[in-house]
């Protein structure tokens, strides 16, 4: 008997443990020019950069849902017989999110294709979450990761936490005040790197050296309100990290963020320039 129930607890941990994800969803339902519902029709949905197909079919009810997409753009596609071809590009999945589009086939033949190109619209209707999406390229392009000094605190390493100075209602603190999401106390956030759970117990408020590179991460969601009963655990916000991927082509970047005082001016009335001297430097090379 105690066996079974070890065994269960573990089952139930596992399957807890696989809803709480960074993966995306498109859903919808598929309907004919006069509104009715049409079933068991196939849908096609692949990522762009990596050729990567996704398959699903709709339901009695016309319903259709492919789950589990990571983070990237996808081109829809859906084929019914007796029905024109429809395409939906420029589909950009982010961390964790629900995307719905609802599918109107035209009749005609499947050698006719309609094809959308506009971008999918990021409101968000099927969850009540209130949560934010930043990319790495964000934070690269504006000056808010922390570069200089001469001490050996966060204030001189890139780190991707500051992207919590770009959200509203929350404070950001590189000493031991850390992070604080709507007013609830210090350092109760929540961290998940594509969907395993990485908050420090021992440390809340972790230290860079701790957290995944900037140049390793494609975008984080923070979720600041109404969690999603799957993300437990979660006081101060929730952010939700998934980490870049290869693509059909290969890849780079490259990188030297330096601090030296030749480059600043001198402190008024003294003439004196305190010596700051620091380089971080690096590169990232990718591909499948």
């Amino acid at each position: 008997m105690t066996k079974t129930k070890i065994l269960l607890g573990l089952l139930i941990a596992a399957w807890s443990a696989f809803g709480q994800s960074d993966r995306g969803t498109i859903t919808g339902t598929i309907a004919d020019p006069a509104g009715a519902v049409v079933a068991a029709v196939p849908v096609e949905v692949k990522n762009v950069e990596t050729g990567g197909l996704y398959q699903a079919a709709s339901t009695a009810t016309g319903n259709y849902t492919v789950a589990q997409l990571p983070v990237g753009s996808y081109t829809m596609t859906v084929v019914a017989p007796g029905f024109k071809r429809f395409v939906q590009e420029n589909i950009r999945v982010q961390v964790a999110q629900v995307i719905r589009i609802d599918v109107v086939l035209e009749v005609g033949s499947a050698a006719e294709s309609i094809t959308v190109t506009d971008e999918v619209s990021l409101l968000k209707t099927e969850s009540g979450e209130m949560s934010h999406t930043v990319s790495a390229k964000r934070l690269n392009d504006l000056p808010i990761l922390g570069i200089g000094g001469g001490n050996s605190s966060s204030q001189g390493m890139r780190y991707y936490l500051a992207q919590t100075q770009l959200l509203p209602g929350v404070y950001f603190s590189t000493g031991a005040n850390g992070v604080r999401v709507n007013g609830a106390p210090n350092n109760t956030l929540r961290i998940q790197v594509d969907g395993m759970d990485s908050t420090n117990a021992l440390i809340p408020f972790s230290h860079p050296s701790m957290q995944p590179s900037v140049d390793a991460i494609e975008e984080t969601s923070v979720q600041t309100s109404n969690f999603a009963a799957e993300y437990g655990q979660a006081g101060g916000g929730l952010f939700n990290v998934t980490m870049k991927s290869g693509t059909n082509t290969y890849h780079g970047t490259g990188y030297n963020y330096m601090a030296n005082e030749a480059l600043n001016a001198s402190t008024p009335y003294v003439n004196v320039k305190p010596r700051v001297r620091r380089n971080d430097y690096g590169f990232t090379f990718g591909g499948r």
